[in-house]
């Protein structure tokens, strides 16, 4: 398997960076053109990296062959354009080992990965787990801390982020406080991505390099305004901007979310497809229909202003 050179570093990876979905269509196929579209809609709207196959992309749902697949695609889709971090993490190390070694031949800028899961793995096995995982390829690994993986306490991260090849966290979860720690203890070229979407502007705060996340997807626009927001010390800005995502999350929370992303995007002219089962959808009209007449009545009960997807409802 020939590997291909990596254009980006993984400091490369900046900015706002979408948990890239997975399109399927009606029948649950993955849809390599709808795919190929949403790369394009992000891509134009000025985000920074791409993450893909995390949760977000409903990479348990897949085969591994299906994910080997859509990895293919995005980075064909890409071009070179901005980086692409792919995740391959599994159960099992010899999984994860080879679905790394797929997404550097198909020419991935970084890898990232949830630590093995389901059984009550001790921390010297999730090191070695790591370790084989890192060496298997030459690319750059993003430690992927997420409670439904399994929370990594700081010592943890510690001993991984000393494993060779191991450049960085992709950190879900709200103790962001940690994130002055790894850089005073780590170190400053240790890269942090922020993966809490409703937690963006305290992420940044606590000196996260870049942001990971699932709304990223439905609302760039918003949160590529609070980045820079953060960026040029505008905190009143950027605290109104996360006001202004947080309502939609946590009005979206209150369905499938995935199913929320890929419709909203797909109002947008980006369509998402749908989602694999067991996650809902709005297959109906009328269910759909149903979800625009809310949306309509969160932007105008909440003022919401900027928001491209709640612009192109109209109102109705």
């Amino acid at each position: 398997m020939e590997n291909i050179m990596p254009k980006f570093n993984l400091s490369d990876a900046k900015g706002v960076i979408p948990a890239l979905i997975t399109p399927f269509d009606e029948n649950e196929k993955f849809d390599e053109s709808r795919m190929r579209n949403c790369i394009d809609f992000l891509i134009e709207r000025g985000v920074g990296a791409l993450y893909t196959t995390g949760s977000t992309g409903e990479t348990f749902l897949m085969s591994p062959d299906e994910r080997a697949l859509v990895v293919e695609v995005v980075v064909d889709q890409v071009a070179g354009r901005i980086p692409v971090i792919a995740h391959v993490g599994a159960i099992g190390t010899h999984l994860s080992v080879d679905l790394a070694q797929r997404a550097q031949a198909a020419g991935v800028d970084a890898i990232s990965s949830v630590p093995p899961f389901y059984w009550p793995f001790t921390p010297d096995q999730i090191v070695n787990y790591y370790t084989d995982l890192t060496k298997s390829t030459d690319l750059p690994m993003v430690v992927y801390n997420i409670p439904l993986a399994g929370m990594l306490g700081f010592d943890q991260i510690a001993r991984l982020a000393a494993i060779p090849g191991v450049g960085g966290i992709k950190y879900t979860a709200p103790t962001v406080f940690d994130f002055l720690r790894i850089k005073e203890e780590i170190g400053a070229d240790f890269r942090i991505f922020s993966g809490s979407d409703e937690l963006a502007i305290a992420g940044l705060g606590f000196g996260a390099d870049a942001i990971i996340g699932s709304f990223y997807n439905l609302i760039p626009e918003v949160f590529i305004a609070l980045y820079d927001a953060v960026a040029k010390n505008d905190m009143a800005l950027a605290k109104d901007l996360q006001a202004t995502a947080n309502a939609i999350i946590f009005f979206s929370l209150n369905y499938s979310a995935t199913a929320v992303i890929k419709r909203g995007m797909a109002w947008q002219g980006a369509d998402a497809g749908y989602c694999r089962r067991p996650f809902d959808n709005f297959f109906t009209e009328a269910d759909e229909n149903t979800l625009k007449s809310e949306f309509r009545k969160l932007k105008l009960d909440r003022d919401l202003k900027g928001v491209k997807f709640l612009e192109a409802l109209g109102n109705g």
